[in-house]
């Protein structure tokens, strides 16, 4: 059985973008975008709400070149290859190859695809991730602490979900990020 894996790069009080919507303070260095990339290179699906769907759909067309950083690169090639699932009731069409709309999150559904799938999934996007965590469907976390208060905004973590955790790991980065990876204790 798959695992469903929700990785955040948020602030440390917890927000994925600030008030105003702003998440530039998050754009990973080198050291940073490599390792999230190992973590994203054994990903089979990708299931996003609309808005994270269309943040994320930049790296189907992202120019890639020879003076360009390797992280970038590996990431867009990652990108490309992963079959990806977007959740939205506005949403007409996509604009990525791999690439299906689904009407409405539906829990027994994802069970079904972790029971099937052969590879993890991946479920980015704080608003559906929230869903999978308030109905126990998502089994490791991965957030990406950065050394930044925001002061309010869209948090990284749902409330009215409470999960028991259990460390798996933990790494500092030079930029001052902190990586938490957490298992679901069932």
């Amino acid at each position: 059985m798959a695992k469903l894996i929700y990785a955040s790069i948020c602030s440390l009080d917890g927000y994925v973008s600030d008030a105003d919507g702003n998440f530039s303070w998050a754009r990973p260095d080198d050291e940073l975008h490599a390792f999230v990339n190992d973590i994203e290179r054994p990903i089979h699906t990708y299931l996003y709400g609309r808005r994270m769907y269309e943040t994320m759909v930049f790296w189907e067309t992202a120019e890639v070149s020879p003076d360009q950083c390797e992280p970038v690169s590996d990431y867009a090639g990652i990108w490309r290859a992963t079959e990806k699932v977007v959740f939205s009731r506005s949403l007409d069409q996509v604009s990525s190859a791999k690439t299906r709309i689904e009407r409405e999150f539906d829990p027994e559904a994802i069970r079904q695809l972790k029971r099937d799938a052969e590879r993890d999934i991946s479920i980015g996007g704080p608003e559906l991730a929230g869903e999978a965590i308030r109905e126990g469907l998502v089994d490791e976390y991965h957030l990406f602490v950065n050394p930044i208060l925001v002061g309010g905004g869209n948090r990284a973590l749902p409330n009215g979900a409470r999960v028991d955790l259990e460390l798996l790991d933990e790494r500092r980065f030079d930029s001052g990020v902190i990586h938490l990876h957490y298992r679901a204790r069932r």
